[in-house]
């Protein structure tokens, strides 16, 4: 077939009526079409005004706090150059993005550059008034200007994501978004975009002249319409309601797709693009212009650098702390799982590593022996092995132990050993990697840097038996894009994953 199909309940929002001259894709797809008006929830978290009005007032209100702090009050005359902090922070936090709607998937996105933004504004204007020869006590109030500022601004940014993240899983606040290309690579943008709503874009329909023949309902069918070709944007855009169109690949030439990127922007629709070659893409990237071409120069990461050597003397100085302030919750644990039931208290299994070196990994043991006349397990087509494999084995203490991945707790000997990172790839058993690297594109390149404890797949909700290919997908960039502020991210992230409540 050469439309998805879709159900007719997709159809019962009010006719729509496809002007005198639209082409065939839209009038095929007209039945399929819904209209996307903003919520007003959705206004109000889109204005252009809402986040400097509520950060201007959080500013105000530390500015006043810092000047009459219980302590040392102290007058406008006397640390007056305070008064340049908020709009230093404000100036810092356009500079930095943070007025624009981008793509922000985690709280952490959206308070880092923050926490940064107030800090620089701090020391500046400490060093101006000790340039200009202020009094001694403008390090104690710019001290107190910028905890109450981080604290402030800071809580107001959360409470903001936070409302964001809630209206749009519930569907309240994404931009109805138009992809150009419904090949492979714009069927797996439409389901990502489509399983994580925080990302903002709510894919609404495919633009292309030759889409890719997916049977309605397969795995690969995101269940999104193809509505015309990309000569039919006007149209389409308007009757849909998009704000957003995403360029995947096309069997278009590259000059159409110039001149529908001319378009967009004169229908004041936002672009975003997937380059070529963009499994090679990181932030090392440059941009360097050859004349009026311009050329993108790649910077990869390699694993056995300097780089990498400082991570592995991190990690297992992180290990050995961690290792100290667990130790008696790792015995309170071995002795439960000692009385739970008989069997060792670790749990050891071989898993394959960095370079495709085998070893031993240890986890408390959460589950009874095995029947022996069990059969062994096999996991599903792109499904990755994890969980409750077969007969669930396991005690009453290892259901506590696996909902709060406290069982992971002894790879951190692991790391002490230089088997594995902090942060990393998850390893996975030797007849399993077999497998699926004859079956899984790019799977052996998670083998080029050390497995971790926790990794970027497994904060993206990506544990147990789930989506292989989506799990190579974030491994792998994870190694491309991989630097220690990352590895900071995805520790911070697995952290708030740990005491997110049980649903």
């Amino acid at each position: 077939m050469s439309r998805i199909e879709v159900s007719q309940q997709s159809a019962q929002a009010a006719p729509l009526h496809a002007p005198v001259g639209a082409g065939p894709g839209v009038l095929a797809g007209q039945s399929l079409l819904r209209r996307h008006e903003p919520s007003g929830l959705r206004r109000l978290l889109q204005s252009a005004v809402l986040r400097p009005v509520l950060d201007a007032v959080c500013l105000a209100f530390s500015l006043v706090l810092a000047f009459r702090w219980p302590q040392e009050p102290v007058s406008l005359h006397e640390a007056w150059t305070m008064l340049f902090f908020p709009p230093i922070v404000m100036l810092l936090l356009l500079i930095r993005g943070m007025y624009e709607r981008r793509l922000r998937p985690t709280i952490l996105d959206g308070v880092v550059p923050i926490a940064g933004s107030v800090s620089i504004a701090a020391m500046f204007v400490v060093v101006l008034q000790i340039y200009l020869g202020g009094e001694n006590t403008v390090s104690s109030i710019a001290a107190h200007l910028w905890a109450a500022s981080l604290v402030t601004v800071g809580a107001e940014r959360v409470a903001l994501l936070g409302l964001q993240r809630v209206a749009r899983t519930r569907g309240l606040d994404g931009a109805p978004t138009l992809i150009v290309g419904a090949g492979n690579v714009g069927m797996r943008l439409a389901r990502r975009l489509e399983a994580n709503p925080q990302y903002g874009l709510t894919p609404v329909g495919f633009l292309d002249a030759n889409p890719l023949e997916i049977a309605a309902g397969s795995a690969d069918s995101p269940g999104i319409p193809v509505l015309g070709s990309p000569d039919e944007l006007d149209w389409v855009a308007q009757l849909t309601g998009a704000e957003h169109v995403v360029i995947a690949f096309s069997s278009e030439p590259d000059e159409r797709l110039v001149d529908l990127v001319r378009r967009c922007e004169a229908l004041g629709l936002e672009v975003s693009l997937v380059p070529r070659l963009f499994e090679s893409l990181n932030h090392r990237a440059t941009y360097e212009p050859l004349g009026g071409t311009p050329l993108m120069g790649l910077r990869s990461v390699h694993p056995k650098g300097w780089q990498f050597t400082v991570k592995h003397a991190f990690d297992r100085l992180g290990a050995a702390l961690l290792i100290l302030a667990f130790s008696p919750l790792m015995a309170t644990i071995a002795l439960l799982v000692k009385l739970s039931s008989p069997g060792p208290i670790v749990f050891r299994q071989r898993r394959v590593g960095r370079d495709g070196t085998v070893f031993d990994l240890y986890k408390f043991r959460s589950m009874r022996p095995p029947d022996p006349s069990a059969q062994s397990f096999q996991p599903g087509a792109d499904s990755a092995p994890g969980g409750v494999e077969g007969t669930d084995r396991r005690t009453w203490i290892g259901r506590l132990l696996r909902r709060t991945s406290l069982d992971e707790l002894p790879q951190f000997f692991n790391v002490l050993r230089g088997d594995m990172s902090l942060v990393g790839p998850r390893p996975e058993r030797p007849e399993f990697v077999e497998l699926f690297e004859s079956d899984i594109r790019r799977y052996g390149d998670r083998h080029r840097v050390k497995s971790g404890v926790t990794g970027w797949a497994q904060v993206h909700g990506l544990r147990g038996q789930t989506s292989l290919s989506d799990r190579v997908e974030w491994d792998n960039y994870y190694i491309e894009h991989w630097t220690l502020g990352l590895d900071v991210k995805i520790l911070a992230l697995t952290l708030l994953e740990v005491l997110r409540p049980a649903e």
